[in-house]
């Protein structure tokens, strides 16, 4: 096998170019289907096939390539991640986990498992442009149906059209969806956070994912001249989503693992002379615990109820994700920690505040997550980064674990839940 810290330098090189691809210059942004994603889709088939690995796109334009077991078996380990960015993104987050899982397949050198491996790179996963996350892994699991094909971006586009014009058939989304062949799945990502820099350990064991919801808010009260109307007879858009969005903070800082956040703010006209008549907000709801979080949004949605009737606006709601909290699987996850150990490091639990695409899988067959630590914490932005002797240590866990579960009679008899 080929030395883990050797593969290292590698990793991170490939994600910068792979950074390189870009709907931006200067910048990093690549959604679902946007055409940078032929050029990623190109450079990974490159380092794919001389592993002997045929490389396809599947009808949800996720990149799918898979490596053979030693013997006749039919049992697979899925190990993959998104790549799709943000806008103004870092290198690594999501096409770190599928770089890895290349890496770990060089440094195999041919040696075959007793289960085969598909490398997965899913289409998407941020919920960048048709603002819903998951489009890539839902298709794996049989959940993308007809309304989010349906869905439109801001210009208009559906995802079924996206999906035409980059070549695919959506009628063969169906054929995406994995089958009872699949014993597991399993996702390298940066952390996104600061605990594990600030405890000094490389990585992390996910145990849970905690649960989300995004919805939108539209506050609809009546523009008119900012110069001409008394403070006391407007009905600002603005200002009563202005009250919300304090309102907001306010709650989600007293209540201990939750998370929300108003992300986007739109007004209309948008003029600096007119008042706001209508305003439209995003809302993102984060906690481990399912009836933490559907209590929070409702408390929330009655805020601005209440803001509005006082201001006698008209206040809308719309729920665009509601994505329950996911449990890993016990026995991967004992087996990563063990894979952590064996690698000469502290493995530490954690609960991943941040959607994966693991979440989605794991609706459907065992999964697990490695977090790298990520330094200062900083995801979502350029100054986004991995250590190299980090990388190096998850590509040994990961040698460590694909190991492990090669000798499990245990892992390879897991059941598919239908």
């Amino acid at each position: 096998m080929t030395d883990p810290a050797q593969l290292a330098e590698q990793v991170i090189a490939r994600c910068r170019k792979l950074a390189s691809f870009s709907e931006d210059a200067g910048s990093l942004r690549r959604t679902f289907l946007s055409p940078p994603m032929r050029d990623v889709h190109q450079e990974i088939a490159s380092w794919l096939e001389p592993l002997g690995m045929k490389v396809h796109i599947d009808a949800a334009g996720n990149l799918r390539a898979v490596y053979a077991a030693q013997g006749p078996s039919s049992r697979r380990l899925i190990i993959g991640s998104h790549l799709d960015t943000v806008p103004n993104a870092g290198a690594f987050d999501g096409i770190l986990g599928v770089v890895i899982a290349i890496a770990l397949l060089e440094a195999l050198a041919g040696e075959r498992l007793s289960y085969a491996i598909e490398i997965v790179g899913f289409s998407e996963e941020e919920g960048v442009r048709f603002g819903t996350p998951f489009i890539g892994s839902r298709a794996l699991v049989g959940r993308l149906d007809e309304s989010l094909l349906n869905a439109r971006d801001s210009n208009g586009i559906t995802v079924r059209r996206a999906i035409t014009d980059f070549g695919l058939e959506p009628k063969e989304i169906p054929q995406a969806a994995i089958a009872d062949d699949v014993c597991g799945y399993l996702e390298f990502h940066i952390e996104q956070g600061p605990v594990l820099d600030s405890l000094g350990l490389p990585l992390g064991v996910v145990e849970a994912i905690a649960g989300q919801s995004r919805l939108g808010f539209t506050f609809t009260g009546r523009a008119n001249h900012a110069g001409t109307t008394p403070m006391n007879l407007r009905q600002d858009a603005m200002a009563a989503t202005a009250e919300w969005i304090t309102a907001v903070e306010r709650h989600a800082s007293t209540a201990p693992g939750l998370v929300a956040t108003v992300g986007s703010v739109h007004a209309s006209p948008g003029a600096v002379n007119v008042i706001a008549g209508q305003v439209r907000a995003t809302l993102d709801v984060r906690h481990k615990e399912d009836g933490d979080r559907l209590g929070t949004v409702s408390c929330l949605t009655g805020f601005a109820k209440a803001i509005a009737r006082r201001r006698m606006l008209i206040v809308s709601c719309t729920t665009n994700l509601n994505q329950p909290a996911v449990v890993m699987d016990p026995l991967l996850t004992n087996q990563v920690e063990e894979a952590i150990r064996k690698a000469g490091c502290t493995p530490h639990r954690m609960v991943s505040g941040a959607g994966h695409d693991a979440m989605i899988l794991a609706e459907k067959v065992p999964a697990a997550m490695v977090f790298l630590r990520t330094p200062g914490g900083i995801s979502h932005d350029p100054a986004e980064s991995v250590s190299m002797d980090d990388v190096a240590k998850a590509i040994e866990c990961g040698l460590h674990l694909l190991c492990q579960l090669s000798s499990s009679p245990k892992f390879q008899t897991r059941t598919f839940r239908a």
